[in-house]
């Protein structure tokens, strides 16, 4: 069987894309306009009309709902957040403990979200299981538990060989560490469940309408003009393609491969029962899960960035990215080395310059954004849409402060990224220096980090 690559994802293959709903008609106007139809922007409108059901709220979509990361991530329900520990360093660590909370409940959140309306996402609550194989990655992987432990994590549990072994057979895994705050889930299926509900409770949605232009009260279109007290920015990896944000979030290519569906001989052996997501500590790392139907969808960075920003339209895949996961696929689980892959596809996710999300209303010109999620979004999208709700019925003067917008990441100010070609030539060769690094910590079984990566960490402000 030959692997479909492309058309945007598996996930939409599996589910079906949806039925198409009707463009923006013409010039129009709302309490609320939200430009990005993805998680981000159905959350904000699920929570503000829930919160307000009076408002009138108008949800702009270029493509359809779910079109770009909220329909091809890996389905990784988790409680991590891009820049926590450099907010930590900013505003204090008790504050980025607050924050590492709201993140750990956001799990549960949206777990009672989609079983409230209705949803069936194949949501599977059985923790995240991250493993080193080197011992360069056991030293990352233990410092990494006792930093979780410190912001707060107690439930969070270091596994040895035997103890990782236990939960799932990965060749050569020396250890792992587990927390609990995180699911496995379908992404479409998310998606689709949580744009119903939005509409259901009277939220407008137009989709093939893309936005050219956010200013002050206005989302400008090929089709009219939304004008709106509030403007919110909900386009992640997308948000370079808006006048004059080229340079705001770098949109990092990610793509995924998923494999036929294994017999159950096959998963007697892998085990993996508890069905927990699976990631590693390399530098250039993957993440994977066992689907509801019985497959590996695996995960990784392949080629990381396009020049000038480009983000690609269906998903396709280069071939080389295609094998890189497959060999990753079968270095974790020998048995596979004959197993088909179904499909490949890809996506983009943004990256601010510091890699911390970030969530904002400013209350001069009434816009907002939230993201900079750097792969994390599945989860921090809920927690920046409830933020967001908050700081806008704050600002209209419907309530005070909130625990939620008094968390670091509100208002965290981002410089934005250089220009090209020093944009394209940094991103491809910071990622180079990942996978020497990698190759290195694998072959010279070094207990330290390569320097090249240190190196790298620190050019690109991941740390």
């Amino acid at each position: 069987m030959n692997t479909v690559n492309g058309g945007i994802s598996f996930w939409y293959a599996q589910d079906g894309t949806p039925a198409p709903r009707e463009p923006l008609p013409g010039d129009t106007s709302a309490d609320v306009c939200i430009v990005g139809g993805g998680y981000t922007g159905l959350w904000t409108a699920y929570y503000l009309k829930k919160a307000v059901p009076f408002l009138n709220i108008t949800v702009l979509e270029a493509r359809f709902c779910g079109y770009g990361a909220s329909g091809r991530n890996g389905g990784w329900l988790y409680n991590g957040i891009a820049g926590r520990d450099r907010y930590a360093r900013l505003h204090g660590h008790e504050a980025a403990v607050r924050l590492q909370r709201a993140m750990n409940d956001t799990v549960g959140e949206v777990v009672r979200v989609a079983d409230g309306e209705g949803i069936d996402a194949d949501i599977h609550r059985g923790g995240v299981l991250e493993i080193a194989h080197t011992p360069a990655q056991l030293a990352r992987l233990k410092a990494f538990h006792a930093v979780e432990i410190a912001f707060g994590e107690k439930e969070r549990e270091l596994l040895g060989a035997r103890e990782t072994a236990e939960r799932i057979r990965v060749t050569g895994a020396v250890a792992s560490s587990w927390t609990p705050h995180g699911a496995r889930l379908h992404p479409v299926k998310l998606v689709k469940g949580l744009a119903a509900a939005v509409e259901a409770l009277g939220v407008t949605v137009h989709e093939s309408t893309p936005v050219t232009e956010i200013r002050p009260k206005h989302a400008v279109t090929p089709y009219g003009t939304v004008r709106a007290p509030y403007v919110l920015r909900c386009t992640e990896g997308f948000t370079a393609s808006l006048k004059g944000r080229r340079r705001t979030w770098l949109p990092m290519n990610s793509s995924m491969i998923v494999t036929e569906p294994l017999p159950e001989s096959v998963w007697a052996e892998i085990g993996w029962e508890g069905r927990e997501a699976l990631g590693d500590m390399a530098h250039a790392y993957m993440y994977a899960q066992r689907t509801a139907d019985g497959r590996i969808a695996i995960g990784g960075r392949g080629v990381p960035y396009r020049f000038g920003s480009r983000t690609d339209n269906d998903g396709r895949t280069h071939p080389a990215t295609v094998e890189e996961l497959r060999e990753i696929l079968v270095r974790f689980f020998p048995r596979l080395a004959g197993t088909a892959v179904d499909h490949a596809w890809s996506g983009v996710l943004g990256v601010p310059r510091d890699w911390c999300a970030t969530v904002t209303l400013d209350r001069s010109t009434g816009l907002g954004w939230a993201g900079g999620y750097v792969g994390s979004g599945v989860a921090t999208s809920n927690l920046a849409a409830r933020t967001l709700r908050d700081l806008i019925q704050q600002d209209s003067g419907q309530s005070g402060p909130t625990d939620l917008t008094a968390l670091p990441w509100v208002g965290h100010k981002v410089r934005t990224w250089e220009p090209e070609p020093l944009r394209w030539l940094g991103v491809r060769t910071l990622y180079a220096a990942y996978r020497h690094a990698d190759r290195r910590e694998s072959t010279t079984h070094t207990p330290t980090t390569a320097r090249l990566a240190t190196w790298a960490d620190r050019i690109s402000g991941r740390h």
